[in-house]
């Protein structure tokens, strides 16, 4: 099997290592580059087409928010702390495909990379439920969103778009369906088409804007 290869960005040469030596004892993933800033990490992101980009939102020259929005079509793992909160909806709305706690165990680190890796989003762990609602109240008033691509959809579909939105997984939404999860994949793989949709991150971060959902509807 062909080895995931990751390209590794953080300006903290100590985080580069412990995340590299993470990912190389797992077998089945190579780091092929690191980069200490953003401008860098764009670089070597084009140079080397990895699977996936661990970035740091704090870097030097160029920040990891603007290095993602210039990868449009690389997955990139966003690593953060919880003292971060006020950057994440901006990753993500830069075209992250998730998040990492840079003090996750090794089991989660290597569990969001390949996650994102298979084109899915890093969005089910509890933490991550707790940033988005975080962050969907610092989101202003007026979408920034086209609502119009919600009549596009089957009453099912904007059922599960809302569910993604909260922060279920593919399991909890066909448990709560009463579907089975290859159902609920099948409408997730539809309902990102007609909107235009990369992943179920943009997804999330859509049903916030057009107001499909509110941050007191993810409280739990």
């Amino acid at each position: 099997m062909t080895p995931l290869r990751v390209v590794i960005a953080d300006d903290q040469p100590m985080m580069r290592a412990g995340f590299k030596s993470v990912l190389e004892s797992a077998g089945d993933i190579t780091v092929v580059g690191e980069a200490e800033n953003g401008v860098e990490a764009v670089s070597l992101a084009r140079a080397q087409r990895p699977d996936v980009v661990l970035m740091d939102i704090r870097m030097p020259v160029m920040d990891g928010i603007e290095a993602t929005r210039r990868l449009p079509d690389q997955r990139v793992l966003i690593l953060t702390t919880f003292g971060l909160d006020d950057y994440i909806i901006d990753a993500l709305r830069a075209g992250a495909s998730g998040f990492l706690l840079k003090d996750a165990p090794t089991h989660d680190v290597l569990a969001a990379v390949r996650a994102v890796a298979a084109g899915d989003a890093v969005l089910s762990a509890a933490v991550t439920r707790q940033l988005l609602d975080q962050v969907g109240r610092r989101l202003p008033a007026a979408v920034s969103r086209d609502a119009h691509g919600l009549a596009g959809l089957t009453d099912r579909e904007e059922e599960v778009l809302g569910m993604l939105a909260a922060g279920l997984s593919n399991a909890e939404i066909a448990t709560a369906m009463v579907v089975s999860e290859a159902t609920v994949k099948s409408h997730v793989s539809r309902l990102l088409g007609k909107l235009g949709l990369r992943d179920r991150v943009q997804a999330v971060i859509y049903a916030y804007e057009t107001g499909l959902i509110t941050p007191r509807e993810t409280g739990e």
